[in-house]
């Protein structure tokens, strides 16, 4: 049985790229290639349906960059394109991702008369200080007027998108934050701590960021306010009220499959073979100018800058680099139907995690003290069985 089928639709433009950022984002120009970037995604999407086999898609995702840049008919016309091409399947979840800035915010209601049914915003945090640090062009009441807006347009299924450990950020600080959040009503929170990644402005000019004992401290109490509010952590850094876990998060954790489309994108497609499946991966050129300009000066490898099949000795770490992320685990029958191997050579491994209390029995599910170190134990799979 072939794993369940998501859209991903990269948008690579926005206002200003944040200083933490290392996403595919680039700085708008006036006046964004709306009907040229439309028309290329449907070419995108189009080479991308041999990997389909008749599935139907489960979540469709606008992921950037910006896509609140987009206008509605834009959003609705590549939501139209996708269910002609493919097809949703019913109670297909369709999430975008939007800036609480006030340009998009008049857009709410006709991203929902579009198809969109689940909204994503990215707040970071609703302390001005800290917005200033993080570079956003929002303000804390702007944020909180979007939401408002966004139950005003008809969206019952948000998410918050907020960050911790900010320079200059103290434990109640934090907790501020999540308390704010809390209020308003939110569905669905995104809380992860901030890392320095390579290419971006923090990278290259450090911030002073809050010390271990207090990165502990705001992980500790804040994940004590969110428990007290009703939500419960389903991933490690994903906190939803129950019933409201995000289709599409899951779907990557459960390692199923996607097809990445738009400047940058990535997707994940599985072929049955004749002795399971054979797993493939693809990627698009980044820079928005040269995924447009296969638009009218096509290649043979359409909009791809690579492809290729994962080998299946890498298989094992893939699968639990996204699986063990799941506070639940997975039931270990899932190995086998999402990579087409056997669970078996792997046995002695388990049983040794297992006895340093690292994974629960007969699931793959972390402990607290796994999850604590995560990286230790995935290490485990980053080589072949012991009795293989």
């Amino acid at each position: 049985m072939l794993p369940p089928l998501s859209l991903y639709i990269h948008t690579p433009w926005c206002v200003r790229k944040c200083p933490y950022c290392d996403f595919n984002s680039h700085k708008a120009a006036a006046g964004l290639p709306e009907q040229d970037y439309l028309a290329a995604l449907k070419q995108d999407l189009a080479r991308e349906l041999a990997g389909v086999q008749g599935r139907k898609l489960r979540s469709v995702f606008f992921g950037g960059g910006t896509p609140s840049l987009m206008s509605a008919g834009f959003i609705g016309d590549i939501l139209a394109d996708a269910e002609r091409q493919i097809g949703f399947a019913p109670g297909v979840e369709i999430t975008l991702e939007a800036n609480p800035g006030t340009a998009e915010q008049a857009r709410f209601e006709g991203y929902r008369a579009a198809g969109v049914n689940r909204l994503s915003l990215g707040i970071q945090s609703l302390n001005p200080l800290h917005l200033k640090h993080l570079g956003r062009i929002h303000s804390a009441e702007e944020a909180t007027s979007a939401v408002s807006m966004a139950r005003r347009a008809g969206f019952d299924n948000i998410n918050l998108d907020f960050m911790h450990g900010l320079p200059e950020q103290s434990p109640e600080d934090a907790c501020n934050d999540l308390r704010q959040a809390l209020a308003l009503a939110t569905e669905h929170l995104s809380w992860y701590q901030l890392t320095i990644e390579q290419n971006t402005e923090y990278y290259r000019h450090p911030p002073t960021l809050p010390e271990d004992d207090s990165l502990a401290e705001i992980q500790d109490r804040g994940s004590e306010l969110l428990q007290a509010a009703g939500f419960r952590a389903y991933e490690v850094s994903a906190w939803s009220q129950p019933g409201k876990a995000s289709v599409h998060n899951q779907n990557y954790w459960t390692f199923g499959d996607y097809i990445g489309i738009g400047a940058g994108a990535h997707g994940k497609i599985s072929w049955p073979t004749d002795t399971g499946l054979s797993v493939s991966r693809h990627w698009k050129t980044r820079l928005p100018e040269h995924y447009l300009a296969r638009l009218h000066q096509p290649t043979p490898q359409g909009f791809d800058a690579g492809r290729e099949t994962v080998a299946a000795d890498q298989l094992p770490l893939e699968f639990m680099m996204n699986a063990l992320r799941l506070h639940a685990g997975v039931d270990e029958t899932l190995y086998a139907e999402r990579t087409g191997l056997s669970l078996a050579p792997w046995a002695d491994t388990l049983s040794a995690l297992r006895q340093q209390g690292l994974l629960q029995p007969d699931r793959l599910q972390t402990t607290e003290l796994g999850g604590r170190f995560l990286n230790r134990l995935l290490s485990a799979f980053d080589q072949a069985p012991h009795n293989q």
